[in-house]
């Protein structure tokens, strides 16, 4: 996975500096004095359309306030559910009826395989229909999802949060906050996990990228696993796996620190750990380096299509893998 992602980012690198180099006939967007709605001279805006799980009140919440500081610099809709075609139908919409011509679509998802087939079907990306799909919470034969209809171009950002910079900084900032007293402790981060096992096994080795750094932190002993949450026989494995981690670390150590890797909550695993000695830290958010990653996923769609971001500056770009339609 390493090698695949330092060639990606070669790649990346290669492709901004040839587009800086044209930047002078490359088509402009720029920076609307409002954000919803054309330009001056009529041209149409960019903007964002962000996909996250969704959940109950409380993680909606925590979604809508992380991305609340970006709206004021560009155009940004929210479509909620597991890449529901509805939801991601109504966030088009509000974006086209907000002057915006091309949308970065964000996938505010820990890995990157998540629903990334039936995200690329619905938004016309490609033809084939995942064998299943979702829509809201009830699962269905992918031939019965439902394709977008928009204007727009569609720039899909196929990445997840998984073993990014910004889950690197909160999960430095959790361990510390939690070690802060000086005691010696084993760290755990336990995520939501895959069905499939090239999935899984990908997403392991991402949140291992964020241990390293962890272990060159300083911490005592760091460990990562994924309960695959949705998978009976797979998760009944993973349950006995993580209560025997963190048994052997409170042995070794005295204390263990539960890091969740999502986006919010402590999910399930307080079911799963019940009866052992453990501290729980906060998930991902809240915090500010979520916006800053979407400011980054979504500058880096619009400078590989040949515009300007109004997020950030094209130079900032620095790899990853885009889709245009």
């Amino acid at each position: 996975m390493l090698e695949r992602d330092q060639r990606a980012r070669a790649t990346a690198v290669a492709a901004v500096l040839l587009w800086a180099s044209g930047c002078a006939t490359a088509p402009s967007l720029e920076r609307a004095s409002s954000p919803a709605g054309h330009r001056g001279d009529g041209a149409l805006l960019p903007g964002v359309l962000v996909m996250a799980h969704g959940g109950g009140a409380e993680w909606n919440a925590a979604v809508g306030d992380a991305l609340a500081p970006l709206r004021d610099r560009i155009p940004l809709a929210l479509a909620l559910g597991m890449a529901d075609p509805r939801t991601l139908q109504a966030g088009l919409d509000s974006l086209t009826e907000q002057g915006v011509g091309h949308v970065a679509v964000v996938r505010l998802f820990v890995s990157e395989a998540a629903f990334l087939h039936q995200t690329e079907y619905i938004l016309g990306l490609r033809s084939d229909p995942p064998p299943w799909g979702m829509i809201g919470h009830r699962m269905t034969a992918g031939t019965e999802l439902q394709p977008v209809t928009t204007g727009a171009s569609i720039l899909l950002d196929r990445n997840g949060l998984a073993g990014s910079d910004a889950v690197g900084t909160i999960l430095r900032e959790r361990a510390a906050a939690a070690t802060s007293d000086g005691r010696e402790a084993g760290l755990l981060l336990v995520a939501h996990g895959m069905g499939a096992e090239d999935a899984n096994r990908r997403l392991l080795d991402a949140m291992e990228h964020d241990a390293d750094a962890l272990r060159a932190a300083g911490h005592a002993e760091v460990r990562t696993a994924a309960l695959r949450e949705d998978w009976a026989k797979a998760r009944a494995v993973a349950e006995d796996e993580i209560r025997a981690a963190v048994k052997e670390m409170a042995e070794r150590h005295g204390r263990v620190v539960v890091l969740p890797y999502r986006l919010y909550g402590f999910g399930p695993y307080a079911g799963v750990l019940d009866g052992l000695a453990y501290d729980s830290a906060p998930a991902l958010l809240p915090h500010r380096m979520i916006a800053e990653w979407v400011v980054e996923r979504t500058t880096e769609q619009l400078c590989f299509a040949g515009l300007r971001s109004p997020l950030a500056s094209c130079a900032r770009v620095a790899g990853g893998r885009a889709g245009t339609r």
